[in-house]
This record gives C-alpha cells, sequence and structure tokens, in this order.
C-alpha cells in the first residue's frame, strides 16, 4: 500500500466494513443460540446502515471534489466557498457511520445486545478497539475533510459532538448502573466513556486532542481486562448475573484484584492512563463539564466495584431474583468446553497485561508527551499531571468507593426508579426501532451542525 492511501477516505471505509463483517460472525458464530443470532443481527443490520450512510456521504465529496484522499477533498470543499446543503448532508452521513461503530446515543443500541452473546475475546475486541476506531475516525474525518473554510464551522462541530457527548454519558452512566448482566453492564460503562471522547474531540483543541488520544489508549487496556476477567467468572459459574453470582467467587482471589484495580483506573485514579486523559479533558472543557466527568467516572466505576464487592466478596444482603431487567445473565453457556475447576494463570496473565500497559500510559515518563506531539504536533503542549487533575481523580476515586459502599450496605438492594423505565424500554431488542433511532440521531446531527450552513 502507497503512504498517500493511508489518507484515503474510501479505503478507510473499506478497512472498517471488513473488520465490522468479522465482529459480526465472531459475535453470532453460535447459532444454534436465538440469542447469539439476534444480537449479531442487530449487530449487523445497524453497522450495514451505517456503513451505507458513509458511502452515500463519500459519493456525495466525491460528486463535489471529484477526490477521495482526505486532504484532497478538504481543499476540493475549501475551493467551491461557504458550506451548503450538500456538504451538510455528507458531514452527517459520513459521521453517522463513524458514530455508530463509536456506539454514541442514539446509535448505541447494538453495542449492549451484542455485548451481552459475543464471547469474550470478542467483547475485548468490540469495547477495546472497535468504539475507539469510530471516536478516531470523527476525529480524522473532522479535521481532514470538514474543518476548513468550505467545510463545517468550529462552533457547530463542537455544538454537534458536546451535545451527543453529554447525551451519550448520561445515558451510559444511568443505564450501566441499573444492570445486573455483567456484561450489559460494562457495555454500557463504553458508552459513557464514549461520550466523554465526544465531549474532548468537540472542544476542538491541541490539549484536549492530547487527552482524549491518552483517554481512549488507557480505557482500552482496561475495559478489555474486565471483560476478560468476566469471561473467567462465565468459564468457572456458567452465569454473567451479579444477583446470582452473589459471593461465589471468594476464592478467585487475583481475579478479584485485577477486578477491582480495573475499576479504580475506570474511575480515573492515578496514575492510570484513564485518569492523565481525564485530568487533561477536564482541564480543556472546565466549568460544569468537568463535573460531568467526574459524575460519569464515579457512577461508571462506582457500578463495577459493586459488582467486585458482591461477587468476589459476598458484601450485602443476597439480592432477591425479582426483576424487571430485560437480561440476567444467569445459565450462560460457558465458553470453554466445560466448566473450569481452577483458573488457569494464563487467563488472569491476559488481564493483568492490559491493566499494566494502561498504567504504563500514565506513568511511564515520555510516553504521554509522544502521544500528545503524535496526535497535536510538538507545537502544542505535552499532556502532563497537574495537582487539580489528581485531585479531581481522587474525587471520582472516592465517590466511585462511596456509590459501591452505600449500593452494598443497604439493609435491602437498591431497587430500579420507574424514570429509568423508559431508558430501559428503549433497548427493546427490535431491529425496526434501532434502525428509527439511527434515523433521529442523523437528523439531530444534521440540526445541530446546520446554523453555520444557513449562516455560510
Amino acid at each position: 500500500m502507497r503512504l498517500r492511501d493511508l489518507g484515503d477516505l474510501f479505503d478507510a471505509f473499506v478497512f472498517f466494513e471488513l473488520m465490522s463483517v468479522v465482529a459480526y460472525t465472531l459475535t453470532g458464530h453460535r447459532v444454534e443460540e436465538p440469542k447469539a443470532v439476534q444480537g449479531a443481527l442487530s449487530f449487523g443490520v445497524l453497522n450495514s446502515l451505517g456503513a451505507y450512510a458513509v458511502l452515500m456521504g463519500i459519493a456525495l465529496l466525491y460528486a463535489r471534489t471529484g477526490e477521495l484522499a482526505m486532504s484532497k477533498i478538504g481543499e476540493g470543499l475549501d475551493r467551491h466557498g461557504g458550506p451548503d446543503a450538500l456538504t451538510l448532508a455528507a458531514f452527517a452521513l459520513v459521521l453517522t457511520g463513524l458514530l455508530v461503530k463509536a456506539a454514541a446515543v442514539p446509535f448505541h443500541f447494538w453495542l449492549p445486545d451484542a455485548h451481552a452473546v459475543a464471547p469474550t475475546p470478542v467483547c475485548m475486541l468490540l469495547s477495546g478497539v472497535m468504539v475507539e476506531l469510530g471516536a478516531y475516525g470523527v476525529w480524522r474525518v473532522y479535521r481532514t475533510v470538514f474543518s476548513g473554510p468550505g467545510g463545517i464551522p468550529a462552533a457547530d462541530l463542537e455544538r454537534a459532538l458536546v451535545v451527543l457527548g453529554v447525551l451519550t454519558a448520561l445515558v451510559g452512566a444511568v443505564m450501566c448502573w441499573y444492570q445486573r448482566h455483567i456484561k450489559r453492564l460494562l457495555a454500557y460503562s463504553t458508552v459513557a466513556h464514549m461520550g466523554l471522547f465526544l465531549i474532548g474531540i468537540g472542544v476542538l483543541s491541541p490539549e484536549a486532542d492530547g487527552g482524549v488520544a491518552l483517554y481512549i489508549l488507557g480505557h482500552a487496556g482496561v475495559k478489555a481486562a474486565l471483560f476478560a476477567c468476566t469471561g473467567v467468572l462465565l468459564d468457572r459459574y456458567g452465569s454473567v448475573d451479579e444477583h446470582a453470582l452473589h459471593g461465589r467467587a471468594r476464592e478467585l482471589r487475583a481475579v478479584a484484584v485485577l477486578y477491582v484495580l480495573g475499576a479504580l483506573s475506570l474511575a480515573g485514579l492515578p496514575p492510570f492512563g484513564i485518569g492523565l486523559g481525564k485530568a487533561v479533558l477536564e482541564e480543556a472543557v472546565g466549568g460544569p463539564l468537568t463535573v460531568l466527568f467526574v459524575a460519569v467516572s464515579a457512577v461508571t466505576a462506582g457500578a463495577v466495584l459493586r459488582v467486585a464487592a458482591r461477587v468476589f466478596l459476598g458484601l450485602g444482603p443476597r439480592p432477591d431474583d425479582e426483576s424487571s431487567y430485560e437480561t440476567t445473565g444467569k445459565e450462560e453457556e460457558p465458553e470453554t468446553r466445560n466448566r473450569l475447576s481452577r483458573v488457569p494463570d494464563t487467563m488472569t496473565a491476559v488481564p493483568a497485561v492490559l491493566l499494566v500497559a494502561s498504567l504504563a500510559v500514565g506513568a511511564v515518563p515520555g510516553f504521554a508527551t509522544a502521544v500528545g506531539h503524535a496526535v497535536s504536533g510538538r507545537a502544542a503542549p505535552a499532556p502532563h499531571w497537574t495537582l487539580p487533575g489528581v485531585l479531581l481523580g481522587l474525587t471520582s476515586t472516592l465517590l466511585a468507593l462511596g456509590l459501591a459502599a452505600f449500593a452494598v450496605t443497604r439493609p435491602k438492594p437498591l431497587g430500579e426508579p420507574s424514570w429509568t423505565t423508559p431508558l430501559r424500554r428503549l433497548q427493546s431488542g427490535h431491529i425496526g426501532d434501532y434502525v428509527a433511532w439511527l434515523l433521529v440521531g442523523t437528523t439531530l446531527l444534521a440540526a445541530l451542525a446546520l446554523p453555520g450552513v444557513l449562516n455560510g
């Protein structure tokens, strides 16, 4: 492949879809299980529609500029003057496809359904690689194609991504807290943190770009490690239900330590990479958005710590089975041929290595500087720890510990409030509902970017 092809928008589309097709197949490879087929079908249909949207957007850009290289497309749009309806349509279509890959609200419905049925290695790739590449695609395409005078004004891009990011972070955090299916809980945690990534990208500053890159690298390792630990629970006990596993995994001390470390890293505990990326972003966004970063990190990490306290330590009263949850994670099939009588060292070595890698992102001298320079150029300030960033990381960690302690020490397990019922019903499992929300998301994205086109 020639070097210039690395910046080709159509080539990027092809490689995204090759990755997606493999992911669909691996998600639903247990064809004898209806729920696996349904999860893979939701995954495939929504991502295929996102792919068609990207392809139509590329066709519009090619019709306007006669180019497929991203930089050349940007130059071609600039030669045509200010943004117009065609530019807006291409922007909304291309970003729709990328935001589907990134599992941003309201394009996210495929991710929890896929995670609930996919094998553990596939879950590790979905939350550790695929959604992060979707976020990278949003950043790359806007910066290279739509950031010039003929593209979408910066203020409109910021409005679109910050609004979608806030919505994604809030919905993901609330749904994460009220899950008992551990894989779904981790999936919604990914959705919540994707919202924070989008806010960071929308800020459009070199400092924020470096922070997002570090955050994504740290999150990829931690989330893959947490899914690997959850896979151990599935293969040992045939369940990923937080309630059914209450106190059953006391003997898995190594897995428990890794799980708690992953949860603390998810909260932004220094010096993990997530903590450094979050600290840089909190300084870049400022104001109320900093509060959102702390709250979302605390809630998602608190949910994971709650699982650790109940499953590995047996803390709190044993929850009853009466529940309105659409899936519980009980009576799942192990991914190994037989349930494990002991956990092989290799199954704990993988999450341990991933957590060490996430720690290195924030702790190894010079690594953050190299990432910042690679993303933003050497003129941009290098990401680094600051006292406010450390204090905010410790604050979100303490809040996460407090939330987990509150959840497991109540005399009666905390029930789900009625106001979350509409959010839960949106995850209906019906592909038609998900497609309708995809169209709503595309319309919302275009509407948020419309003022710049009207003014242009």
